[in-house]
């Protein structure tokens, strides 16, 4: 990087955590966008393009973008090649998006890594028609980290669609394109296919495509800009995928197809379908970063079994059991309710369900329906979340009167419905086989997370 400007004009340098965040938090908040990679360009011009510096796998698609951004970063490691990992949102702190060899940067490398890039950011904001959002900002300090540390690989999540998105200025070698499926419509499209056009902007020439399962005119779209790019595609289902899966306490026994070998019975501390499905995403992902080589089988069995995603059917508390998902929108929640009726058997299960209020809460609230036996709606403590009340009436329509309880305030929520769930003899099921579902938005699952007193 090079040395900071003279400029009376540059910003004070933080000297805490809360500096940091209050200066982030100043600027556009990711809900403010304007398309265009103008201002990361000359941001990360300015420092020097540090995204160049190291290799990146780079991540898009609606669903599963952190767990499998994860379970790469603990793959890579496991071949001893030092790792950053770039992820957003994040569950409940902001520097839980820029990871070093698997760790979130503490607090003290926080600061470091924005006084590194903040005399930089009133020159772009100079510069430029519109000033750099929070998002451009942490994505250029993440950037530089990696580049500061120095690290082998970089895992880098897209925070919304692909060709526009600010991570979009480093050159993948691997582009993972995970299910695509109709999320923030009012950006990106109104259909899958439409989305699609968006997230493959992310391909590079010479890169390698990594492409989840998806519906046939968008694999056969993201197959042609492949083409037209001069990058290679391998495919879930043709070229690597699940074998084989059981649900297994603590998570689940998988067994994958690679690009280059099949590894069996690896356990996975995971639970669902679709998370069976990252894995094997994963994996080839990490063999096509790593070339020729074939992973050894201990090495990938090893990984796997230590993977972690914080926020993702994760069991945080037990009497009764309380688990957190971070399903936001009716893809994310299908495949959640799949994956409790696979893998537990909570009865009565009872919903807490907070959304965001430009989010499908009737398409949340639908997937969910067959699976809970009442639904409890509050709200996060954000701007942007839809109100209880109003999350209320549309969950009566759905779920009828009976099933449905407005508790506004979130702790008040989640115990209302723990005492519903330990009440479980009212609905005609025994006593202590009762659950709490908390989900619907990111942000709701973070500060459930802080409530129940979980760190990771």
């Amino acid at each position: 990087m090079s040395e900071s400007p003279e400029s009376p004009e540059a910003p004070r340098l933080a000297q805490t955590f809360a500096e940091v965040e209050g200066a982030l938090l100043s600027r556009w908040p990711e809900t403010r966008l304007e398309p265009s990679l103008d201002r990361i360009q000359a941001f990360t011009e300015l420092l020097g393009d540090p995204q160049t510096s190291y290799p990146v796998v780079h991540l898009t698609g609606t669903n599963g973008k952190t767990s499998t951004s994860r379970m790469i970063d603990t793959l890579l490691r496991a071949l001893d090649l030092r790792t950053g990992r770039f992820t957003s949102p994040h569950v409940e702190r902001m520097n839980e998006r820029i990871s070093i060899d698997g760790e979130p940067l503490d607090d003290e490398a926080f600061v470091r890594a924005f006084n590194d890039v903040a005399p930089y950011t009133h020159l772009v904001d100079a510069g430029q028609a519109h000033p750099l959002s929070f998002f451009e900002t942490v994505v250029g300090m993440a950037y530089a980290a990696f580049a500061d540390a120095p690290v082998d690989a970089a895992i880098v999540e897209v925070g919304m669609g692909g060709s526009w998105d600010a991570t979009n200025v480093a050159d993948g070698r691997v582009a993972v394109i995970l299910p695509i499926a109709v999320d923030h419509a009012k950006y990106l499209g109104e259909t899958p296919l439409a989305i699609a056009v968006e997230k493959a902007g992310i391909i590079k020439p010479g890169a390698t495509v990594v492409l989840a399962q998806q519906q046939p005119d968008v694999a056969e779209l993201v197959v042609r800009q492949a083409q037209e790019v001069g990058a290679t595609v391998v495919a879930e289902g043709v070229d690597f995928g699940v074998v084989s899966r059981v649900p297994a306490v603590g998570g689940q026994v998988i067994s994958l197809q690679g690009l280059r070998g099949r590894y069996d019975e690896l356990f996975l501390p995971l639970y669902g379908a679709h998370q069976a499905q990252n894995a094997a995403v994963a994996l080839a992902a990490v063999e096509a970063f790593a070339g020729d080589m074939t992973l050894d089988d201990e090495i990938v069995r090893a990984a796997f079994a230590e993977v972690t995603s914080p926020g993702r059917l994760e069991v945080i508390r037990r009497s009764p059991t309380i688990v957190l998902d971070a399903a936001h929108n009716p893809h994310g929640a299908a495949a959640t309710a799949d994956a409790l009726e696979d893998s537990f058997s909570f009865s009565p299960l009872i919903g807490v369900l907070g959304v965001m209020a430009d989010k499908d809460a009737d398409g949340l609230l639908a997937a969910f329906e067959p699976h809970l036996a009442h639904v409890i709606c509050t709200q996060n403590s954000t701007s942007r979340a839809m109100s209880a009340q109003d999350l209320g009436v549309a969950a009566r329509e759905i779920y009828g009167e009976d099933r449905v309880t407005v508790v506004p305030r979130l702790s008040d929520a989640i115990d209302a419905a723990a005492a519903l769930a330990e009440a479980g003899e009212a609905f005609g099921d025994p006593l202590g086989s009762g659950a709490v579902l908390v989900t619907g938005s990111v942000v709701t699952v973070g500060e459930a997370r802080t409530l129940l007193g979980r760190r990771s």
